[in-house]
């Protein structure tokens, strides 16, 4: 009776890992009255490679832009209660998603195609999806240069939409 009983807690265990190696982000537009309009979601997964963000996001302007975990997970305040990018070594720095001297939070940039969709997935191999919960996922504007030159945090400009990770 105890090897069932410890065969099914290992069964268990490892059905609760399968279960928080992903978050499904419900995303909505931040910017002036938009504010409450869902354009689709991100599903976050951990791999062998690092965190696989897949997007399913409509309503977005085509082109590049900057994507990146902040650190609240509060999109109230057209975005701005979420905080800035996450960056839990204190580095200071916006230095994209594979230098491991800037914040973590940087991630690849979203591509959005003629017809306002996102739907490429991307890869951050230093992030878990443990690393992302309890914080913010942050499109903005403009495109990422991942460097603080010549404009700080890769130039992404505006907060365009937010999704709580929980």
């Amino acid at each position: 009776m105890m090897r069932y009983i410890s065969g099914f807690m290992v069964l268990l265990g490892a059905v609760s890992l399968a279960i928080s190696a992903s978050v499904k982000i419900p995303m909505h537009l931040v910017l002036k009255g938009d504010h409450d309009q869902y354009i689709g979601y991100v599903l976050a997964e951990d791999t062998q490679y690092g965190l696989l963000l897949k997007p399913h996001l409509t309503h977005l302007p085509p082109g590049e832009h900057g994507f990146h975990i902040h650190v609240r997970p509060s999109c109230k305040d057209q975005g701005m209660a979420a905080g800035g990018h996450l960056d839990p070594l204190h580095t200071g720095k916006h230095l994209g998603p594979y230098n491991p001297h800037g914040h973590l939070g940087d991630l690849p940039v979203l591509i959005v195609n003629d017809q306002g969709e996102a739907k490429l997935p991307i890869l951050a191999p230093r992030l878990t999806v443990k690393a992302i919960r309890h914080h913010a996922l942050m499109v903005h504007e403009g495109g990422d240069n991942y460097s603080d030159e010549p404009k700080p945090l890769g130039g992404g400009g505006a907060r365009l939409a937010c999704g709580v990770i929980k």
